[in-house]
C-alpha cells in the first residue's frame, strides 16, 4: 500500500515538473503612469529550451481583468503545451475598448497593450521579438481590441483575431460606457465610425496580416461579425471566419480559443525561417 501510494506521488510530481507555469507580473505603462497586472503562461518546455517562444496576446472582455481567463479556462496550460507558445493575458481595464480614447487623456490601452506590454514580455522572457512571432486575439470587448491593434499595429502582429467581438460601435451608442471612451454621438460622431473595427479595415496596412474571426449564432454580436466578414470578402481581406451554434458566454470562448490557438500555432510554424 505504502509503495503505491509512493508511487503515485512520484507520478504526481512528474506531472507538475512537466505543466506550464503561469507567471503573474506587474507592468508598469508610462502612457498612463500607472502599472497594471498581466498573466503569462509558458510551456512547460520553456525553461529548459534555448529556442524562442511565440506570444499569443489574449484580451478579456469589458468587466473583465488581467486573471479573467486563466481562472475561467484553466485549460489555457494545456494549450501553451500542445501548441508550444506562451499567452500573454494583460488587463485592458473595466471598459477601455483597448483604445488610446480621444475624449479622455487618462485612457491609453492602445499604447499599453499594442506597445508597452510586447517591449516588457520580449525583455523578460524568451520570446520571437518581431511580428511574424506574435499573435492578438480577445473575448467581446477584447475581441474589438485584437482586431483594432492588430490592424492598427501589423508592424508589430502579424496574425490577429476576434471571439464575439464588438467589432462595430454605432449600434451600441447606449452600452458599455463606450460614449465615455469614444465621446457622444453628435459632436464625436466621427469616433464612432474610426474606431470601429468594421471601418477600420478600409484602411488596410500593408503588412500582410493572418486573420481569425469566430462567433456564435445566437450571440448578440453574431450580426456585425457576419457584417464584418461580408465587408472583408468584398474588400478581398484574406481571412478564417467561423459561425456555429453558441452564446456570448464561456462555454463559447472555453471552445472557440483553441481553434484560435491553433490557428496562430499554424500561422508561426508557417513563419519559422522567413
Amino acid at each position: 500500500m505504502i509503495k503505491k501510494l509512493l508511487f503515485a506521488i512520484a507520478i504526481l510530481f512528474s506531472l507538475q515538473s512537466f505543466a506550464a507555469t503561469v507567471d503573474t507580473v506587474s507592468i508598469y505603462s508610462s502612457a498612463m503612469k500607472k502599472a497594471y497586472k498581466c498573466v503569462v503562461i509558458k510551456p512547460s518546455s520553456y525553461k529548459k529550451s534555448k529556442e524562442a517562444f511565440p506570444v499569443v496576446y489574449l484580451l478579456h472582455g469589458h468587466g473583465g481583468w488581467y486573471a479573467n481567463w486563466i481562472i475561467r479556462v484553466g485549460e489555457l496550460k494545456e494549450h501553451a503545451d500542445k501548441y508550444q507558445l506562451m499567452i500573454v493575458c494583460p488587463d485592458g481595464g473595466f471598459n477601455s475598448w483597448y483604445l488610446d480614447s480621444p475624449v479622455d487623456s487618462t485612457v491609453r490601452f492602445e499604447t499599453y497593450v499594442g506597445k508597452e506590454i510586447p517591449d516588457y514580455i520580449d525583455v523578460n522572457y524568451k520570446t520571437i521579438k518581431n511580428r511574424k512571432g506574435r499573435a492578438i486575439t480577445g473575448l467581446s470587448m477584447g475581441g474589438h481590441g485584437g482586431l483594432f491593434l492588430g490592424f492598427r499595429h501589423a508592424d508589430r502582429f502579424g496574425a490577429c483575431g476576434s471571439m464575439s467581438g464588438g467589432v462595430d460601435l454605432i449600434p451600441y451608442k447606449k452600452n458599455w460606457q463606450i460614449s465615455q471612451k469614444v465621446g457622444d454621438t453628435i459632436l464625436h460622431a466621427a469616433n464612432w465610425k474610426n474606431y470601429s473595427v468594421i471601418n477600420l479595415i478600409e484602411k488596410k496596412p500593408t503588412d500582410s496580416l493572418a486573420i481569425i474571426i469566430d462567433c456564435g449564432t445566437e450571440d448578440f454580436f453574431f450580426a456585425v461579425n457576419n457584417n464584418l466578414h461580408q465587408k472583408m470578402l468584398k474588400l478581398k481581406i484574406p481571412h478564417e471566419y467561423i459561425e456555429r451554434p453558441g452564446q456570448h458566454n464561456w462555454p463559447y470562448w472555453k471552445n472557440a480559443v483553441q481553434y484560435q490557438l491553433l490557428f496562430f500555432r499554424n500561422y508561426f510554424t508557417a513563419m519559422k525561417g522567413k
